[in-house]
């Protein structure tokens, strides 16, 4: 009876020696640069620090897939006092089974942001081996592009019609003011007209009196 409580205590240690080992095929390798991130205020990588890191991964993990992961599920080996190690993933529901490493990459890639905050890291100071860097979201613009290029096409039709519009007042002006000016010069014409003509009355009118009177 003995013996079985001991097997079954081992088991766990025992199986996770068999799965997470270095360059293991569904495995990531982990380098830690926390001098170079805090300087002076670095914290010593214990196992404090290990479990705060197997909890983010779990996180990620139940993130992406939308499954319920634990700390367990997420296993630590071949640690180095430099920090660095390798991790793998196993699956909530079958502890034997390890979760495929492109799935394991999404999540790291999808949370990274969040992992690196909680150890107080960065992408260049909290490296996953053979992970691209942060997948960040898109940026959305604050206004939709479309409506820019609505905007700028009213904006040009709108200019276009207020240029027509402009153009045919001044035209229509300069018409009225040319007519004007002819009326006036026409005018001013036949009063001359009408000068000239009652000088040439009134100077025969006064030959006319000159005859009577002689």
């Amino acid at each position: 009876m003995l013996g079985r409580i001991v097997f079954f205590l081992c088991l766990p240690s025992v199986l996770a020696a068999q799965l997470c080992k270095p360059n293991a095929a569904e495995g990531f390798k982990v380098r830690l640069s926390i001098k170079t991130a805090l300087g002076d205020k670095a914290y010593e990588w214990n196992r404090n620090q290990r479990f705060l890191f197997q909890a983010a991964i779990a996180f990620a993990m139940s993130h992406h897939l939308d499954l319920e992961f634990n700390v367990s599920d997420v296993l630590v080996c071949d640690e180095t006092p430099r920090v660095s190690f390798w991790f793998v993933v196993t699956s909530p529901g079958d502890p034997s089974r390890l979760v495929g490493k492109e799935s394991v990459e999404l999540a790291v890639r999808k949370s990274r942001d969040r992992i690196n905050n909680i150890l107080l890291l960065n992408d260049a100071t909290l490296e996953f081996i053979g992970v691209l860097p942060t997948l960040v979201a898109p940026v959305k613009p604050a206004t939709p592009p479309w409506l820019i290029v609505f905007g700028v096409v009213t904006g040009i039709v709108g200019a276009g019609i207020v240029f027509l519009l402009v153009s045919t007042v001044v035209q229509r002006k300069r018409k009225e003011n040319k007519v004007a000016e002819e009326e006036d010069d026409d005018e001013e014409a036949q009063m001359k007209r009408t000068a000239r003509n009652e000088g040439i009355y009134n100077t025969s009118f006064s030959e006319d009196d000159r005859n009577t009177q002689m």
